[in-house]
């Protein structure tokens, strides 16, 4: 008898413990937001994360309510900002910019975290890469850089935006090259690297050089996508050239995984109409830059998949 009152007494101190979690979760949740909300920005300012986080955040606030701080944490090419994110009180005031390196770095062994230690809310934005050198440089087409770089390892010096980087990995093993990859903290580092003819090229999405290339001082080589795109539509992709490297990036926002999901979806649907909002579409067109919206069930999906695409890069 004793066995089955304790018994009793077990499951009925469960179910107020799960009732008292459900009601305090949608208790927070109807009062969410009541502050301002932080967003962790893996990359430096200047950058494309940085700009998509920015502007996504302030088109965000006035539907939310509250302010969206951005906070610049940058190393490791983005691990330990997204790392730091990931570490947060998951009360939904702790944002991140996820981007790629999320589904390369932990299988390198660079990161500690990974998707997983987030819910994802929302992509937001998917790019290829552009490979790009001075305007004086003497390689006009990818073949002539790929011809310079087989005489010899380390002969032409790349400007990395993180360490690794996937695009020159994906370059290098299609080509069987090895570059010389000089660091640097994104694209706002590299890019004037190669404009200083301290390094001989770099990879970075359009929109991260677009006013450099509209202005002439870098020049294209190639676009690592399937088909050209509109942004600079006279520049070949490498396929054309007969390289067969298609590559890019991808940038979202994600919480730390214990964050209810009701708040989850009270961001989802706050960041669904941010990026319909005409000041972040004239701020992504103008930046060249293409908005992917996909929900949290499609994000984590594509990650997944993501991730085990990149496992053959890696190995």
């Amino acid at each position: 008898m004793k066995q089955k009152v304790d018994t009793m007494n077990k499951r009925l101190k469960s179910l107020l413990f799960s009732a008292g979690i459900l009601v305090s979760a949608t208790s927070v949740a109807a009062d969410y937001p009541s502050k301002n909300i932080r967003l962790v920005v893996p990359f430096g300012a200047g950058g494309g994360t940085d700009a998509v986080g920015r502007t996504l955040a302030n088109s965000a606030k006035d539907i939310l309510g509250q302010n969206i701080a951005v906070m610049n944490r940058t190393g490791g090419a983005g691990a330990v900002g997204m790392s730091f994110g990931a570490q947060q009180r998951p009360d939904g005031y702790t944002l991140t910019v996820v981007t790629r390196e999320i589904a390369s770095l932990p299988q390198m062994g660079l990161m500690q975290h990974d998707a997983k230690d987030f819910k994802l809310i929302r992509l937001v934005n998917l790019d290829p890469a552009v490979v790009l050198v001075h305007k004086d440089s003497p390689y006009n087409t990818i073949n002539d850089l790929i011809a310079e770089a087989k005489k010899g390892d380390g002969i032409v010096k790349f400007a990395s935006t993180a360490a690794p980087n996937f695009y020159l990995m994906a370059l290098e093993k299609d080509q069987k090259i090895k570059l010389n990859a000089i660091p640097y903290n994104g694209a706002s580092e590299a890019i004037p690297s190669v404009l200083g003819k301290h390094t001989d090229v770099t990879m970075v999405t359009p929109g991260e050089a677009i006013s450099q290339l509209r202005s002439g001082q870098l020049k294209a080589l190639g676009v690592m996508s399937e088909e050209r795109i509109s942004y600079i539509p006279d520049v070949p992709t490498l396929k054309e050239q007969g390289v067969d490297v298609v590559t890019g990036t991808w940038r979202g926002i994600g919480a730390p995984k214990n964050t209810p999901d009701e708040i989850i979806e009270i961001l989802g649907k706050a960041f669904d109409e941010a990026m319909a909002s005409t000041e972040f579409k004239q701020f992504m067109e103008k930046g060249a830059m293409t908005i992917h919206n996909m929900n949290a069930e499609e994000f984590t999906k594509f990650v997944e998949q993501d991730t085990k695409a990149l496992s053959t890069l890696i190995n």
